[in-house]
């Protein structure tokens, strides 16, 4: 999101180190990538590069865009001049050709966008035959604890304030039950292969977890996905 922009620097140290990112969404999108060595990877939403360091590291030839030019520019200082990095939005028409990419990965971007169908046709159509998709986002049932007087059955678009490194930050997303999050990608074309909802990585520091067993760090759903 552009609005990134005004928090870029505070908000990827914040991500580098958070145990949502650093112990639990990361480790799952890697997990599922599994064996990625000379695979074409796009990163959807790649932010300051965390994710497509990770996967570049494991082999893969990674292209990646974000519709915020500061965290751009962060992903170039850690990844060097050698990566295709974008200015892009997920919402609109990608700058790729037609199935330019073996693996698309969208990690905790696509609950920033309102219209998915749009969204999936664009990754669909730049992924290769027998491509896949893999998508993390929040997870549903957060917005229901969170909000339990809100209709959780509404496709609904909230706000909530954050601070990062001692600077304020509003990040704005959008909420759809679990039923409109499956049935999206089964109207855009794609197998369901795989949805996770992951303890932390098993080497969480014990002070950043909740519990003891850890389940109740649930907050983000995963999914791998498949163009048949």
């Amino acid at each position: 999101m552009a609005e990134y922009d005004d928090f870029a620097e505070a908000y990827s140290a914040h991500n580098d180190q958070s145990p949502f990112n650093a112990y639990y969404n990361q480790p799952e999108i890697l997990r599922l990538a599994g064996d990625v060595d000379g695979l074409r990877v796009l990163d959807a939403g790649c932010g300051a590069g965390k994710v497509a360091e990770a996967l570049r590291t494991r082999g893969a030839v990674v292209s990646g865009f974000d519709q915020s030019a500061a965290m751009l520019a962060l992903a170039a200082e850690r990844l060097g001049d050698d990566i295709d990095l974008r200015v892009a939005d997920l919402a609109a028409p990608l700058p790729y050709p037609d199935a330019a990419f073996d693996l698309v990965v969208a990690s905790l971007s696509l609950h920033y966008v309102e219209d998915w169908s749009a969204a999936l046709a664009e990754v669909r159509r730049v992924l290769a035959p027998d491509g896949r998709l893999l998508v993390s986002v929040i997870h549903p049932v957060v917005y229901a604890v969170v909000y339990p007087d809100a209709d959780y059955f509404a496709l609904t678009q909230y706000t909530e304030d954050y601070v990062f490194g001692g600077r304020p930050a509003r990040m704005t997303y959008w909420h759809r039950p679990l039923q409109d999050v499956l049935n999206a990608f089964i109207e855009a074309g794609f197998r369901i292969a795989q949805v996770t909802e992951p303890p932390p990585a098993g080497d969480t520091p014990a002070d950043l977890l909740p519990t003891e067993d850890g389940r109740s760090f649930l907050c983000f759903l995963f999914l791998e996905l498949q163009v048949p």
